[in-house]
């Protein structure tokens, strides 16, 4: 039997854990959609995760291989949908201009991490239940 290999890969791609059986592998994806259109998923957090690290939208965005205007719209989407912002920028002066995540940012931050390791998991224990011979 394969081991298992969990990884979560890039928006467009599944998380995917290795069932050992037959090369067959257990996939699946988790996204929070908002009323008319997608809130939070795995690349929006990687974005969230970056801005943490960055300190800038455009920072996250180079990281990322994606343009500023993608990384604005995909902020300003989450911004919208959500009762009180998770970003917020500042804009440059004395101290400096920069991008950080709200405290609410933070806790949408930390749950949907949670929710997806949980989810990771899930596909984990139902690889070990998955045969197709």
């Amino acid at each position: 039997m394969a081991g298992k290999k969990i990884r979560a890969t890039d928006k467009h791609k599944p998380c995917v854990v290795n069932a050992g059986c037959d090369g067959y592998s257990l996939m699946g994806r988790i996204w929070v959609e908002g009323r008319a259109e997608t809130f939070l998923g795995h690349g929006r957090v990687v974005l969230l995760e970056r801005i943490k690290q960055y300190g800038s939208i455009a920072g996250a965005a180079k990281s990322l291989n994606m343009s500023y205007r993608h990384a604005w719209d995909l902020i300003a989407s989450m911004n919208r949908q959500s009762k009180t912002p998770l970003v917020e920028t500042a804009i440059g002066g004395r101290d400096g201009g920069g991008t950080k995540l709200t405290k609410k940012g933070e806790r949408v931050f930390q749950s949907f991490k949670e929710f997806h390791r949980n989810f990771q998991l899930f596909l984990e224990g139902q690889s070990k239940i998955l045969r197709f011979d």
